[in-house]
Order: C-alpha cells, then structure tokens, then sequence
C-alpha cells in the first residue's frame, strides 16, 4: 500500500469516525445530522423561507423540506405563512429550538475536544492549513469556486463556467 492510498483511507475513515461521533452526540438531543446547521441559520435569522434555507446550507429544496418537517414533528421548528405571499412558508424556532442552542454548541465543543487530545495550538494550526489546501486543490481539479453558504456549510461549492460541472449553488 502505498502512502497516497493510505491518506485516502486515513481521510475516508476520520470522516466516517466524526459522522458516527456526532450522530451519538446529536441523538442524545433529539437531532440528527445536517440539523444543527439548520437551526444555526435560525438562530442567526428567524423567519428565513426554506428557500433562503436551502441557499443558506448550500442543499436541495427538498432536503430543507424533509428536514423542516422532521423537526417541526420534533418541536424545535414551525412554519407560518409569508404575510404577503401565502404561497410561501417562514420558519421559526419554538422554544425548544431556542433552548437546544446551548447543548448544541457544546456538542459541538466536545467533538472538537475529543479529536484534538493531543494536539498543541501549532498542530492544529498546521493540519487546518493543510487540510484547506487538500480542499482548495480538489476545488481547483473538478473546476469548483468558493461560494458563501453560511458558516456550517462551509465548503460547499459552486461549478465554474469554463468546466460546466454540476454543483450546490448560493445565490
């Protein structure tokens, strides 16, 4: 096995791990994962059309749809008619949803802490810089630009004109 392979894997399997890590974390909340950078948005701006949810997150309409409707079932969401277009659905935050923000936040704090034991300020200073260049080369390969979806989907790209692949797009 050669070295490249081996950081496919060691890459393929930390993804695997924190997916995992964070769905015990999230369960134990009542959440599940992607929900979290819904209510995020939220509790940045209320009252968002799903939408400008979808556009946010940088996912399908029909993610935000599902999801919504997981967690108004939930009780951490509600949607009410847009006072001057019926047509169209805002999303709100019940009190639960308020409430859950600051168990969220150290979930997110523990998942951190847990898979940097370890590590001084420097290595995690490096291994940030040099996992952004992983991700910056990649962009650059399939033909995909930065777009701004909002902190927790950080990431997410749109295509570039000149290569035409298919891709999330933000406003």
């Amino acid at each position: 096995m050669d070295q490249v392979e081996r950081l496919e894997r060691v890459l393929a399997e930390v993804c695997r791990l924190k997916h995992r890590r964070m769905r015990a974390l999230l369960h134990a909340l009542g959440l599940h994962r992607g929900q979290p950078a819904l209510l995020r948005a939220l509790w940045e701006r209320e009252g968002m059309t799903q939408t400008e949810l979808a556009r946010r997150l940088c996912v399908q309409p029909a993610t935000i749809t599902k999801m919504v409707s997981r967690m108004e079932k939930a009780g951490f969401l509600r949607r009410e008619p847009d006072p001057e277009d019926q047509r169209v659905s805002r999303v709100y935050l019940t009190p639960s949803g308020r409430a859950v923000r600051a168990d969220v936040e150290r979930t997110w704090e523990v998942l951190e802490r847990e898979a940097f034991t370890g590590f001084s300020p420097e290595e995690r200073v490096l291994l940030l810089k040099l996992l952004l260049r992983v991700r910056d080369n990649l962009r650059a390969v399939i033909g995909e630009e930065v777009v701004s979806c909002g902190e927790v989907a950080e990431g997410t790209v749109r295509p570039s004109s000149e290569k035409g692949l298919g891709g999330r797009i933000k406003r």
